[in-house]
């Protein structure tokens, strides 16, 4: 019996040998390996830069615009660089921003708009329209509809959008597609980058207060602003809007230094026991005859 279980013990070390020898001979890693076809893909982040608002682009009808059509300082801008055939990352992209717009209490088209540019040059106007059509149709709002645009456009101009934003893309010959990243940047009113998100889910508090903060606080409810210019700040390792243990110390300090002070002001102003000199008793100095 003793060794048949020293028997069974060997077979089984063996197995495990065997296939951890596999793993181990699997083939080379490539973890410190930089693979070519991605040079020049990335974000650079741009932050309070202008975008130029003079570049020309074509709009899902096929009219002629520029950005300051858009941006146009009345209020803040959601702009995103995708390509309409593209087969995976843009559609995880996009339809992160669409769920986390509805989300949130701020309406697409009259609290902020959103901008999506076409980094192909030989996408037109009517797939355009398509996209628009169908992310709309999926955000289903109403007075939503002059609130997305989506703009193709000639190379140079798409270029130096890209490079103002600091989105960097490649194009791969071999497969006709582009590599990029997943990134969604805010503009203020006036054209000026605030805040860029790197990733294909938006949640719809992260997206409201990177609004506000594009607005200077324009847009949204007083508690939303009270909020996020007292509580939270962004977080660009979780790519979201955390608390802020500074921001909350900051906050308990002055609502103490407050309550102090108007404690105090009540005890003056309504202890019965302090009473002013002229309601004190008097001490006759005269004669009492």
């Amino acid at each position: 019996m003793m060794l048949m279980n020293r028997s069974f013990l060997f077979i089984g070390t063996a197995a495990i040998s065997c296939c951890l020898s596999q793993f181990t001979w699997a083939g080379p890693t490539f973890s410190d390996e930089k693979i070519d076809a991605l040079e020049g893909v990335g974000i650079t982040q741009h932050l309070e830069a202008q975008v130029p608002l003079d570049l020309s682009f074509v709009d899902e009808q096929g009219n002629p615009v520029t950005l300051a059509n858009y941006v146009n300082g009345e209020k803040p801008v959601i702009i995103t660089l995708n390509y309409y055939r593209c087969p995976m990352l843009c559609s995880l992209t996009l339809n992160g921003l669409t769920t986390g717009m509805k989300e949130m209490k701020l309406n697409l088209g009259s609290d902020f708009d959103v901008v999506t540019v076409s980094i192909n040059p030989d996408e037109k106007p009517p797939l355009a329209l398509k996209n628009q059509e169908g992310y709309l149709g999926q955000y289903d709002r109403e007075g939503s509809e002059n609130g997305w645009h989506f703009l193709t456009g000639d190379q140079e101009n798409i270029t130096a959008l890209a490079e103002s934003l600091g989105f960097g893309y490649v194009f791969d010959p071999e497969t006709g597609e582009f590599h990029h990243t997943a990134s969604i940047m805010f503009l203020t009113p006036d054209g000026t980058i605030s805040r860029y998100m790197n990733d294909v889910r938006f949640f719809g508090r992260d997206l409201r207060f990177a609004l506000i903060d594009a607005s200077d606080g324009k847009i949204g409810s007083l508690i939303d602003t009270f909020l996020l210019f007292n509580c939270y700040q962004y977080d660009p390792d979780s790519n979201s809007f955390t608390p802020s243990a500074w921001k909350l110390m900051r906050m308990a300090g002055v609502m103490t230094l407050v309550l102090l002070v108007g404690g105090i002001y009540i005890l003056g102003r309504f202890n019965p026991t302090s009473k002013g000199p002229s309601s004190m008793p008097q001490k006759s100095t005269g004669l009492i005859l």
